[in-house]
């Protein structure tokens, strides 16, 4: 299970409820279909077993995407790798337009053994249409050729431009719905679909979605989100919100998080800029650098600890006394994890000390149910700050501005 500990005063039930009925609407209406998602999860496996049929020579899947058609699915693979069915292909991302990590990549695997999945909500993102074009030139598999088909996919909306591309070209195609952000959209076929054709559990991710819908959105007889969502919405001082998450493979995660939090919650109301930002840190790395800021430092962030309470791991850090280092034995004999855990519960208590807001999340293992839960979970308590907040959750007119810019800026140089 996740469990989610508040460490600071909740408030009275009634100051929550309205949220709650707007939430609860929000969800009726369809209107944000992402809540939705793992109901039907299953049917987009289903079609993506067809597809690994006749992919059975592919040793090599690549999703080629930017922002929310990228970010979730690496964040998965990542909490997930020690658990994925080696037997499938592997599983890669070409996100940047950096001439130095598109060559790596590209000359690291064998092109003939590899699929490409261009993946973008709008279908006309400049960064992955100018990928594939790279990718298609690079192997010599352009459209309309032999073999285009047997290398390239797409996952875009229905009826996009790079809809009509795949059309035209008969490649296989998996649509998001039109209801459902980019960002929001790792329970998609976004998501989904790269991890079933790499040997991820996607049944169990969904199951784990769902179970944290039935939690949180269902029957809402859990606060914790309302609670947080409603401290961060009403803390005089405090905008910044830290992610301290224990354990490497966190990492994508933290950055999937940054990105659904900055560009769901910063945006202007009338006259008034309002925004939570995000910080995502990895313990125990980060506790020799941000921590000093976070103690000492303006109080004007909350802190949410995430840690594993079971990694499955035994394997103990060796009883050795080594000269002059005998201060640091109390380690010894202890595994890896209660290391790394008590350092999380250490931490945390001398944050606790210095009045800031502070909550703990703990997974009892990492495994796809509970990576599941935890993508739900974050989804659900963003639409939650927004709705406190009184904003548009789900737009991102601040990033259109740059977009129209820079086409201003290639037209210019053309």
């Amino acid at each position: 299970m996740l469990t989610n500990t508040l460490h600071f005063k909740p408030v009275s039930t009634d100051l929550i409820s309205a949220y709650t009925a707007r939430l609860n609407a929000e969800v009726a209406s369809g209107e944000v279909g992402y809540y939705h998602l793992p109901e039907y999860g299953n049917k987009i496996i289903d079609k993506a077993k067809t597809l690994k049929e006749k992919l059975s020579k592919i040793k090599n899947v690549v999703v080629i995407g930017i922002g929310g058609s990228s970010l979730g699915a690496k964040a998965v693979s990542k909490m997930l790798h020690h658990e994925r069915d080696t037997s499938y292909a592997q599983l890669h991302f070409l996100e940047n337009l950096d001439p130095w990590s598109v060559h790596a990549l590209l000359d690291s695997i064998n092109l003939d053994e590899s699929f490409f999945f261009i993946v973008s909500k709008s279908g006309s993102t400049i960064e992955t249409i100018s990928l594939a074009k790279i990718v298609m030139a690079h192997m010599g598999c352009l459209p309309g050729s032999f073999k285009f088909a047997d290398h390239f996919g797409v996952i875009t909306d229905k009826d996009s431009p790079l809809d009509s591309f795949a059309n035209q070209f008969g490649l296989s195609s998996f649509y998001i719905p039109q209801n459902v952000g980019g960002r929001f959209s790792v329970l998609s076929a976004v998501g989904l679909v790269p991890l079933f054709l790499t040997g991820f559990d996607t049944n169990k991710l969904l199951e784990g979605a769902n179970a944290c819908k039935n939690d949180f959105v269902d029957k809402i007889e859990n606060e914790a989100i309302l609670q947080k969502a409603y401290r961060y919405a009403i803390h005089k001082q405090a905008s910044i919100n830290v992610l301290f998450s224990y354990g490497d493979a966190f990492k994508e995660f933290n950055a999937w998080y940054t990105q659904l939090w900055a560009e769901s919650l910063g945006k202007k109301h009338g006259f008034a800029r309002i925004g939570l930002t995000p910080v995502g840190l990895i313990g125990s790395v980060d506790q020799h650098s941000f921590l000093q800021l976070i103690m000492e430092g303006p109080k004007d962030k909350t802190v949410t600890f995430l840690r594993v309470k079971d990694w499955g791991d035994r394997t103990p850090i060796p009883n050795l006394k080594l000269p002059f280092l005998d201060k640091v034995n109390y380690s010894n004999g202890l595994s890896i994890g209660s290391v790394l855990n008590a350092q999380c519960g250490a931490t945390m208590q001398s944050v606790i000390q210095e009045g800031i807001t502070t909550d703990l999340i703990e997974l009892d293992k990492l495994d796809a149910w509970h990576v599941g839960y935890l993508m739900y979970y974050y989804e659900v308590l963003t639409s939650t700050c927004g709705i406190m907040l009184g904003i548009n959750t789900y737009d991102q007119p601040g990033v259109e501005v740059s977009k129209r810019i820079l086409k201003n800026i290639l037209g210019v140089k053309r």
